[in-house]
């Protein structure tokens, strides 16, 4: 998989998907921390998602989203839907990606959606099974975008054409 250099690209504003905290107990009380789970894209294909951790909620949000920012992919388009069906997993968290006709609009539940919107996907059904944890199904959306095949790729990578690849 090759690098994607971010400052090439027009990135929209960063996604906040979660914040979570953490409490420490000591002997002089509670000592808190956060942590962020950030989705960066550039709503043309193009994703990436951050986890970022610090004492403070605005620094771990810059964490996240540069290391965001860093983890970039290339995510196959066909007239802003996916090509075809696919089930992403990640841990004990299941998530079903259907294409969808035009003006279906986003029909998935908040982290799905956070990372639809930034990949640039307009008409999509989506479906959770498992585990509903933030972190898990948005690695598994991730997971599910990844694994799709591009129609060319495929013709390219057998030595047939386009249109033998959906017969």
């Amino acid at each position: 998989m090759t690098t994607i250099n971010p400052s090439e690209l027009d990135l929209l504003e960063e996604s906040v998907i979660k914040i979570n905290r953490t409490a420490k107990v000591t002997s002089r009380g509670k000592r808190f921390r956060f942590s962020a789970l950030v989705a960066v894209g550039d709503g043309k294909g193009h994703v990436g998602i951050g986890l970022g951790k610090a004492n403070e909620v605005i620094v771990c949000i810059q964490k996240g989203k540069e290391i965001a920012k860093r983890n970039l992919y290339k995510i196959p388009l066909i007239n802003g839907t996916i090509p075809h069906k696919i089930i992403g997993k990640h841990g004990a968290s299941r998530v079903m990606l259907k294409p969808a006709a035009p003006g279906t609009g986003i029909i998935a539940g908040g982290p799905v959606r956070s990372v639809m919107e930034q990949v640039g996907i307009h008409n999509i059904l989506t479906k959770r099974y498992g585990s509903k944890n933030a972190m898990n199904l948005v690695f598994a959306t991730l997971n599910g975008l990844l694994n799709l095949k591009d129609a060319v790729a495929i013709a390219n990578k057998r030595q047939i054409t386009i249109k033998e690849v959906f017969n």
